[in-house]
């Protein structure tokens, strides 16, 4: 269909294996595939889980799934597994909270790391900003340049647009 990253978030063990294998079969080699390797059961994810209203008591609990926020080695080894499996990029969300685990893949893998600023994480920059708590332009540069500096080789961020006028100024 014309993509040139496949990312599915799900983390099923051996999903990269099985998307790598059926593109390349059908000749998509040069299609690359985003891991959500390091995806954390985090609260940060609520703003975003509220807009679709998902927040709910009988929702799915996604914790039975996602990492638990204390264990970083298992994302090292999930990380290796996925690039072992065909993996051309890796994410680690949330990160802002997460920095320790972008510094460790950026030390122990060869490749390419995407951060995720999630809802929650942007939401309290914009909210603390809006009460005069902080600087917004000032604190949202900050936070992406820590991305940077724990060693995110891209982010995926909520005030992309409005980072890109800061930038343009």
């Amino acid at each position: 269909a014309g993509a040139d990253i496949v990312a599915p978030s799900d983390m099923m063990d051996g999903r990269i294996m099985a998307i790598r294998r059926e593109l390349d079969s059908d000749g998509f080699i040069n299609v690359n595939i985003l891991s959500y390797a390091a995806k954390y059961a985090s609260s940060l994810y609520s703003p975003f889980r509220d807009a679709l209203n998902n927040n709910q008591s009988g929702y799915i609990n996604k914790a039975t799934y996602q990492m638990d926020i204390r264990n970083i080695k298992e994302a090292m080894l999930e990380i290796e597994h996925d690039l072992t499996e065909g993996a051309d990029f890796i994410m680690i969300k949330p990160s802002m909270m997460f920095l320790d685990v972008i510094r460790e893949a950026a030390n122990n893998f060869n490749t390419n790391i995407f951060a995720f600023q999630v809802s929650g994480e942007y939401s309290m920059l914009k909210i603390a900003a809006a009460a005069g708590a902080l600087d917004w332009q000032a604190a949202i540069m900050e936070s992406l340049i820590c991305f940077k500096r724990a060693g995110a080789s891209s982010i995926f961020t909520y005030e992309a647009l409005e980072v890109a006028q800061i930038l343009n100024k």
